[in-house]
């Protein structure tokens, strides 16, 4: 990702040229967030990281001190694929964790797609990270999560101010499939009912 010749504002996100990158989404974190919302999170999470096992998107996988905020989901780990990448950290951008910038960079992929907790925190450092190397970021924000409405939403105005790409869930399966006729279109069709 070269970061001199960066294009702000991808307009649609492109599977062939996508990363799914799923931050410290864990149980004893997830334990802090209100019901209503962890739900939407990781049906949100685990319908993106099957999408991407089915469309060949790599995905990266990230957990904030797991002796502490306990290991991903069981949800979500059942959704990811077998060859995902997970980093442990104790930073809270990704982009701080041992071998996450150079797994990045390896993918040679332009767009990121990000998910994860907490979304003024982990997420939102995460996100201006990788704009600063020339990623087109977008965030999925049905998937994304704080534990207070207010700072959720303060970090999606600051996403927005950095222009991230805000999105949802159902928007960026669409983009990666860009048609009905898709051979996957019927199988990701049917998680979505």
């Amino acid at each position: 990702m070269a970061s001199n010749n960066r294009i702000t504002g991808a307009l649609k996100c492109a599977v062939e040229n996508t990363i799914l990158l799923i931050v410290d989404v864990q149980s004893k974190l997830g334990e802090a967030m209100p019901a209503k919302v962890l739900n939407r999170v990781l049906q949100n999470t685990a319908l993106l990281a099957r999408a991407a096992t089915l469309l060949e998107v790599p995905v990266l996988h990230t957990e904030q001190y797991p002796n502490g905020l306990g290991s991903t989901h069981p949800m979500v780990a059942k959704a990811l694929p077998k060859n995902c990448k997970t980093f442990v950290k104790t930073a809270f951008s990704c982009m701080d964790a041992e071998g996450f910038p150079a797994a990045i960079a390896a993918l040679e992929r332009r767009h990121v797609v990000v998910v994860g907790m907490e979304a003024h925190i982990c997420v939102l450092q995460t996100a201006q990270d990788l704009l600063a190397t020339g990623a087109e970021v977008f965030v999925v924000e049905d998937a994304i999560c704080s534990r207070r409405l207010e700072n959720y939403q303060n970090a999606l105005d600051r996403l927005r101010a950095c222009r991230v790409n805000v999105v949802s869930a159902e928007s960026v399966v669409f983009e990666w499939l860009r048609d009905s006729r898709h051979p996957q279109f019927k199988a990701i069709q049917a998680w979505l009912r």
